[in-house]
């Protein structure tokens, strides 16, 4: 089955990402705080550079994913789920202990909106992994292109316009996100994986030089003594799924052989699945949505390699 998509990204569009929250951290030690907290090293990031960043508990489960982009001198935007961002600038918050940060809350002042296509975004929308700052206002962050479709986060004051041009449907936005394989960990999936197990280091979310962090070790054990038995994978479904919702496979209908990570649906083209599963039950027999009865998967090609793939 090849990659259909909505008919309104033909032309393009905007919407506004509730479900996107925008953590601030800043002051002169921000960039060593997040160095020794998160999976990214941040410490090495150019002002113009964006990364996808982690945090994990002690047992190496990802509590969040970040979106990372320098901001400021001492100033860094991290975006993420709106539903775990109150937790994780509290958990965060616990440990800055005498460094000189702060982490706040900046919904009440940014707004995030995504964006797709060049006609909407403009000839000086940034390249993917790159952040651009617009006359002192928004910031334009680029993500990967989804099957010859441009797309970027768009992080402006609370009080601004909306981006010009059509409006998108949240669905299709969600729709690119999922299909491009990028994960993005939410309330319900909260530290229910270790990066490896969402490709979270295929995807530039882990860098395995930077140092300590919060479940550092586990995360490099998964890495080096190639004990990963699970990975995400893209699927297509005419149900619906929710993040954190288990797979069963026919064979093996009597334990879950996976969970949903992320979803979105579009009425006439069915739903769009980025689900973490064993790869033993991608040999043969079949997955199901919530119970061995519940609706199949049909695998789809992620835009990036798995390396165990060919082992499955």
């Amino acid at each position: 089955m090849d990659h259909q998509f909505p008919p309104s990204l033909a032309s393009g569009g905007s919407v506004r990402l509730t479900d996107w929250a925008l953590l601030r951290a800043h002051g002169a030690d921000a960039a060593t705080f997040l160095q020794g907290q998160l999976t990214q090293d941040v410490s090495g990031m150019s002002a113009d550079e964006m990364r996808l960043g982690g945090y994990c508990s002690p047992k190496g489960r990802l509590l969040a994913s970040f979106v990372i982009w320098r901001m400021g001198s001492g100033e860094f935007g991290l975006v993420c789920s709106a539903d775990v961002a109150a937790a994780v600038r509290k958990r965060l918050s616990m440990y800055i202990l005498r460094a000189r940060c702060r982490i706040d809350e900046a919904n009440s002042q940014w707004a995030v909106f995504g964006v797709a296509g060049r006609a909407v975004a403009g000839d000086d929308a940034p390249a993917p992994w790159r952040a651009r700052q617009r006359d002192g206002g928004p910031w334009w962050l680029g993500m990967p292109v989804v099957d010859g479709v441009p797309r970027w986060l768009l992080v402006q004051p609370v009080d601004a316009p909306p981006p010009a041009g059509p409006g998108l449907e949240p669905g299709a936005w969600g729709w690119l996100e999922v299909t491009s394989g990028v994960p993005r960990i939410t309330a319900a999936t909260s530290e229910q994986f270790v990066p490896q197990m969402i490709n979270f280091e295929l995807v530039g979310g882990v860098h395995f030089q930077k140092g300590c962090y919060p479940g550092q070790e586990v995360v490099a054990r998964s890495q080096y003594r190639g004990t990963i038995k699970r990975r995400l994978h893209l699927f297509a479904t005419a149900g619906s799924a929710l993040p954190g919702q288990e797979l069963f496979h026919s064979q093996d209908p009597s334990q879950p052989a996976g969970m949903v990570v992320n979803a979105a649906a579009i009425q006439g083209l069915g739903t769009r699945v980025l689900a973490e599963v064993k790869l033993g039950a991608l040999d043969d027999g079949s997955l199901h949505l919530g119970s061995p009865e519940g609706a199949q998967l049909q695998q789809l090609p992620l835009p990036y390699s798995v390396p165990e793939l060919a082992h499955a």
